[in-house]
């Protein structure tokens, strides 16, 4: 991926992500491409061995963000592979070179070991979405996007309700997320959710929840 940097582009996909990370200055798409035949052989070798954690460790340690991002491209590809035994490593990831960016693709990660594994559900309701850290608490909200039918609508409740109050930004943009996504399936019961609890929602979380509805989109 050396060869291919560009320093122009990485100034502005570092002003992106507020300077917190320096890049090497490639765009997804050819970052995809040149990572390709490495992910091939990582997937294959993932169905004898498992998940290659020293690949992961490696790429979060570089200097280079678009690394990190190979590194959850990896962890989706092969997170059939993950299990309830990895979740304090993912858990690691997630407190370590945290933004946004990362935590959006773990969240799903970590959603997907906990669909299979519900026995998790408890450690998300009573720990993670209390959590000092407002990242943890962020994954607990959002880790059952794009679950459609198979949300557990009174666990989502349970941990948005532990978030009010929050000043956050990420926290009450997450709960209306996470509500948002769920009208897509179910926007009477957003809607209920929404007249019972309003008026302890940030206005922000009610504007994102009510996104779809209001729209029409969803009847």
């Amino acid at each position: 991926m050396l060869d291919a940097a560009d320093p122009a582009i990485a100034v502005g996909m570092s002003a992106y992500m507020r300077d917190q990370f320096s890049f090497l200055g490639l765009k997804s798409p050819l970052r995809r491409e040149i990572f390709k035949p490495d992910l091939a052989e990582l997937k294959k070798e993932a169905k004898i061995d498992g998940i290659n954690q020293d690949f992961v460790e490696h790429a979060w340690a570089q200097e280079g963000r678009e690394f990190l991002y190979n590194a959850l491209d990896y962890l989706v590809a092969v997170k059939k592979y993950l299990q309830p035994a990895d979740i304090p490593w993912l858990r690691s990831l997630a407190e370590r070179k945290t933004w946004w960016c990362s935590i959006d693709r773990l969240n799903r990660i970590i959603g997907d070991v906990a669909l299979r594994h519900p026995e998790l559900n408890q450690m998300l309701l009573n720990e993670w979405a209390v959590d000092d850290n407002f990242w943890i608490r962020r994954i607990a909200i959002d880790h059952q996007l794009t679950r459609k039918e198979k949300t557990n609508p009174d666990l989502l409740e349970a941990i948005i309700v532990k978030n009010f109050g929050s000043s956050e930004f990420f926290i009450n943009k997450a709960i209306g997320w996470s509500l948002r996504d769920y009208s897509k399936v179910n926007p009477q019961w957003v809607r209920d959710f929404l007249a019972r609890y309003g008026e302890k929602m940030a206005p922000l979380s009610i504007r994102e929840a009510s996104k779809y509805i209001l729209k029409g989109l969803f009847i």
